[in-house]
């Protein structure tokens, strides 16, 4: 177990006793219909754990798991630091199959004719979670958007936008995390947007669905019209920073003040010097 690192001229850092943790989960699939009078779900965002101050006080090294963003029609996987779990994103829904958008981190959208995914994250062992429903279908010929960790997505008939994701500056930057994707459209007109810029726009009658931010946990696009293709959602990802250097490997490492910064993009583990 390790106490201190010697910084020179006798005088010691002493070891941190927390850390500061996100937990992102990967985000859902949107739907996508196999013909073309299709209006499917955006794909909701990656479950999303925020731990202020977790506990390290004990040493030893700390496992990793980063959860996969869903293939189009697929839910995203579990991302997992220590005993925290964030939950994947539920895909979204599929007109034509009449498939409804799945439970998740935050529920992918509805399908034209079908419903919408329920946002299940919870708090984890202490960890703050954020995750919201998707959006719902109303009659309208888009689908609607998936849920994100800061917004329910958007219903289809008031634009099929998906949900906001929540931002943070445990990087060292502030960014956004866990946006939800957009619904496709069977109509033309201008795609419904993914979550704070970094989920996957919705399809529409002329425009393929977009793509969902990498390693933000973000839901892919729904397909829409004669772009009937959905669009996957992408990866999440496990930021811990904690105050002194050379204590703990793994991740890539950066610095931001006093703060040592560990991103995981793969899964791997926190260990100990």
């Amino acid at each position: 177990m390790f106490g201190y690192n010697v910084l020179g001229f006798g005088s010691v850092e002493a070891a941190p006793t927390t850390l500061e943790a996100l937990v992102v989960a990967g985000g859902g699939g949107g739907g996508q219909s196999s013909g073309d009078y299709n209006s499917d779900g955006g794909g909701g965002a990656g479950g999303l754990a925020h731990h202020a101050t977790f506990d390290i006080s004990g040493g030893g090294d700390y496992s990793v798991t980063i959860g996969a963003g869903g293939a189009v029609n697929a839910d995203g996987g579990n991302s997992v630091f220590s005993n925290i779990t964030a939950v994947g994103g539920g895909r979204g829904g599929e007109s034509q199959a009449e498939a409804a958008g799945a439970a998740g981190g935050s529920g992918g959208g509805a399908g034209w004719h079908t419903g919408a995914g329920a946002g299940n994250q919870g708090d984890s062992n202490g960890a703050t979670g954020y995750g919201n429903n998707g959006g719902a279908e109303n009659g309208s010929n888009q689908g609607g958007g998936g849920g994100g960790a800061g917004a329910v997505g958007v219903a289809a008939a008031s634009g099929g936008a998906g949900g906001a994701g929540r931002a943070y500056s445990i990087s060292g930057s502030e960014l956004f995390y866990a946006g939800g994707g957009g619904g496709g459209k069977y109509a033309s007109g201008t795609a419904s947007a993914g979550g704070s810029s970094i989920g996957g726009a919705g399809a529409h009658a002329t425009t393929a669905a977009g793509a969902a931010t990498a390693n933000r946990g973000s839901g892919g696009g729904g397909g829409g019209g004669v772009q009937p293709n959905g669009s996957a959602g992408s990866a999440g990802v496990v930021i811990l920073s904690y105050t002194g250097s050379g204590f703990y490997t793994g991740g890539t490492i950066t610095t931001s003040g006093n703060k040592t910064i560990h991103t995981f993009t793969s899964s791997g583990t926190l260990a100990e010097t």
